[in-house]
């Protein structure tokens, strides 16, 4: 899979990510919850976007496996969140599936780079 995609999609997510923050500070969220989803969630966009400039196939890897990390941590807090009636369930689903869909396309590039190395 492009990794051009990839970007994209997480340059979508970081964006949507903000956008939810914003709209929670106004509903008054609890500012440390917030802030937490807002920098796992644009550092999976942040991290993906650097991979394109490593130094090698390790580093483009290890760039990866932080973005696959920090998808990890968001899609805890969006747990979190919904489970504290912070976010909607729909709110919930929706960044969810960003996660898994995001989550999915690194670890395939991981997976297929990992082994074209052996």
């Amino acid at each position: 899979m492009s990794e051009s995609i990839l970007r994209d999609k997480s340059k979508v997510f970081a964006k949507e990510i903000v956008l939810l923050c914003r709209a929670m500070t106004t509903r008054r969220v609890e500012s440390a919850l917030v802030n937490q989803l807002l920098r796992a969630g644009t550092s999976v966009g942040a991290n993906v976007h650097e991979a394109q400039y490593a130094q090698g196939t390790k580093d483009f890897i290890s760039k990866l496996e932080i973005a696959l990390k920090e998808t990890n941590e968001c899609d805890f807090w969006l747990e979190l969140l919904m489970e504290t009636q912070s976010i909607s369930l729909e709110e919930f689903k929706q960044f969810h599936n960003y996660c898994i869909e995001i989550r999915r396309m690194i670890v395939a590039t991981v997976t297929t780079l990992k082994s074209k190395q052996k």
